[in-house]
């Protein structure tokens, strides 16, 4: 009788090991966060530092990173759960937003804040004026997509009206646009690194100016996940951010060199040196944003691009789509001499 008791008292101390055990392993696993990055591009450097660089691993995140060309698709993606963190235009957040949505997508670190495309032209363009597009074939991006929208907003600036003064052509999908502009559809293109750096090393197109520099600061590129995943993992999203600061801070702190020889893994059909050459331009004009933290000048800025674009319904406040409290506890928690 004593032995089966003892038996016994072996059995139940053995489950309850086994189930503090089960438990501890259970804490020190990495939580699983999925991104959806609207397309590959050097623009996006700081991403890619934190992921090489190992910060989001340090943070306890297990990040597995996916290229969901187009807005419409990412977002896509995101509202059905197939993703749970977007990298995207802020705008996309808005038009979700206008759509009545009951669990609303919010905006929590901002990437980059100026517009990251280039206009590239067939010929060198010497002393180039903007009033030389006038009546040129502009192989333009996606109606009611950030760069669309930046780019109008810059050509209004300078006295053109895209669908007037423009032969615009707006019905390419956004993967296909520079592989059409190369088979010589258009004289005048738009787009991001490192595919304009591409074109001028293949003699294939001239960069001759850029939008970023013309359009302004605009929450640009931004990470947004939907209301209820941030209620039900808040920790997740502030360690999320706390990696992206960062690698914003690192990659200002380091060489575009240095810079591309990290990322180099996610562009390798790109010589080195043009990986090093568009960071150094997206660095020189201030693209690539240095905090997490959104700015309500800039939000506005945004507001003003899409209304003269014709895609605002209404001016959304700041507050609404924008949750600054991650950004803010990273930026304190993590100063950088």
């Amino acid at each position: 009788m004593l032995i089966k008791r003892s038996a016994a008292s072996w059995i139940v101390l053995l489950i309850l090991f086994s189930a503090i055990l089960g438990g501890c392993g259970g804490s020190g696993q990495s939580q699983q966060v999925k991104i959806g990055e609207v397309t590959r591009s050097i623009f996006y450097a700081p991403q890619y530092v934190a992921l090489e660089k190992g910060f989001f691993q340090e943070e306890g995140l297990d990040v597995e990173l996916q290229t969901t060309a187009g807005g419409d698709k990412t977002m896509t993606a995101l509202l059905s759960g197939a993703i749970d963190v977007a990298l995207v235009g802020a705008e996309t957040s808005i038009y979700v937003y206008q759509q009545g949505a009951e669990d609303p997508v919010i905006n929590f670190a901002q990437l980059t804040q100026t517009d990251g495309t280039f206009l590239v032209s067939r010929e060198e363009l010497p002393g180039f004026d903007w009033s030389q597009l006038r009546g040129a074939v502009f192989l333009g991006q996606r109606k009611g997509g950030m760069p669309q929208m930046a780019g109008e907003f810059t050509l209004r600036k300078h006295g053109i009206d895209p669908h007037q003064d423009l032969e615009l052509i707006q019905n390419i999908d956004f993967a296909n646009i520079t592989a059409a502009y190369a088979s010589g559809t258009g004289q005048f293109v738009q787009l991001f690194e490192p595919q304009a750096s591409i074109l001028e090393r293949e003699g294939k197109g001239h960069v001759i100016a850029s939008f970023g520099a013309e359009s302004g600061r605009l929450p640009y590129t931004v990470f947004m996940t939907k209301q209820s995943y941030m209620q039900k993992h808040d920790q997740t999203v502030q360690k999320f951010t706390n990696a992206i600061r960062r690698a914003q801070a690192w990659v200002q702190e380091h060489s575009p060199a240095e810079t591309a020889r990290v990322i180099s893994p996610y562009f390798k059909d790109t010589d080195l040196d043009i990986i090093e050459s568009s960071v150094k331009r997206y660095l020189e004009q201030g693209s690539y944003a240095e905090t997490p933290e959104f700015n309500e000048q800039s939000w506005n800025n945004l507001l003003d691009v899409m209304e003269g674009a014709g895609e605002l319904k209404e001016r959304v406040p700041f507050d609404k789509l924008v949750d600054n409290k991650y950004a803010q506890f990273a930026i304190k928690s993590l100063p950088v001499p």
